[in-house]
């Protein structure tokens, strides 16, 4: 039987990407290789279950009911091999599947159905040495790339990797997000907040063509809640 080790399985209101506000059911993958300083899941390192994937489809389809909008995310879900089959399965079932994936990992792999969206890590993660670029020579415009800052600086470094790939043509959607302040972790730094007007600021000037985002999840619910 082929499984994969899951941290959680919950139905939600999507609070990022292009798709935020809608319904989704959340599957959440256990393990990550990154340890960035404003991680908001640490839990997912180490706490988790093997999951049959029949027994994950069928979690799914249960507390979803008429939901079709599915993300698999962690921590870092493309660390085990059977992802790819939960996410060609999801597809075959009629679901539309996000892969919420680092972009330390190669996604190149990944069922053409399957949108991507890749968190590239700035500076300021303390992971940037970890991005793997060819990743993006694989995205289409059915893919999005996301960009967390904690500063000036990861600004202007997004900004320039921004233009220098031309992400703007090759991708769906480039989103930006200002971290939220995070408190040191076991194995994370932490890191101290950001001003969302400062880069809203910022995008405006330089005229940059991205989404500003937000985590719509951590408006709704206490950003410390699990299961949303």
């Amino acid at each position: 039987m082929k499984t994969l080790a899951v941290n959680e399985i919950f139905y939600s209101i999507q609070g990022e990407s292009t798709w935020a506000g809608l319904r989704c059911v959340f599957v959440r993958l256990m393990g990550c290789h990154l340890r960035c300083g404003y991680c908001d899941t640490e839990y997912a390192f180490y706490e988790g279950e093997k999951m049959g994937l029949d027994e994950i489809i069928s979690r799914v389809k249960e507390i979803g009911d008429t939901c079709k909008l599915v993300e698999v995310t962690g921590g870092e879900p493309l660390l085990q091999k059977n992802v790819h089959e939960l996410m060609t399965r999801l597809a075959d079932e009629g679901y539309e599947v996000l892969l919420e994936t680092s972009g330390a990992c190669d996604v190149s792999t990944c069922d053409e159905r399957v949108r991507r969206i890749m968190d590239l890590k700035t500076p300021g993660s303390g992971e940037v040495e970890r991005n793997l670029y060819s990743n993006i020579e694989n995205l289409n415009e059915r893919d999005e790339v996301k960009f967390v800052l904690t500063s000036r600086e990861d600004y202007e470094w997004a900004r320039e990797v921004i233009h220098k790939h031309n992400l703007v043509k090759r991708a769906g959607a480039v989103l930006v997000s200002a971290v939220q302040k995070v408190e040191q972790g076991k194995e994370i730094e932490g890191t101290e907040p950001m001003d969302m007007r400062d880069l809203a600021e910022w995008v405006m000037k330089d005229g940059l063509e991205v989404r500003l985002q937000t985590q719509l999840h951590k408006l709704i619910w206490d950003p410390s809640t699990r299961g949303v």
